[in-house]
């Protein structure tokens, strides 16, 4: 399995992430009183947002990576939880969006997961 390159930054910018885990709660409307909830399943996707800033090389890297490598995101890789610590399997939900950073640097925003 691929994993994260080494000649990329490890930590996203810590201002723009952003962790969001799957409502795993189904929730039945009744005729009187509260809803009733039950639990659907017992584990969820985790949804990353992640914003990097790159230089055009690392640019050029990280697209080659998910072009190229993970077959235009279609595949996992193996890259440290920038929260926890550990190592999990990530995956791309759609391709990454490059924009201006000024000068000679670039934002690369990528919305990944991890499944269970």
């Amino acid at each position: 399995m691929a994993s994260w390159p080494g000649t990329l930054p490890d930590d996203p910018l810590k201002q723009a992430y952003e962790e969001t885990f799957q409502d795993q709660a189904l929730r039945t409307p009744m005729d009187a009183g509260p809803d009733k909830l039950r639990r659907r399943f017992t584990a969820g996707v985790k949804y990353f947002r992640f914003r990097f800033r790159h230089t055009k090389t690392q640019v050029a890297t990280h697209m080659t990576f998910y072009e190229t490598t993970l077959s235009a995101g279609s595949l996992p890789f193996d890259w440290t939880h920038p929260r926890t610590g550990s190592a999990v399997e990530f995956r791309y939900v759609g391709p990454p969006r490059i924009s201006g950073g000024g000068g000679n640097s670039f934002f690369i925003n990528a919305n990944m997961e991890i499944l269970p």
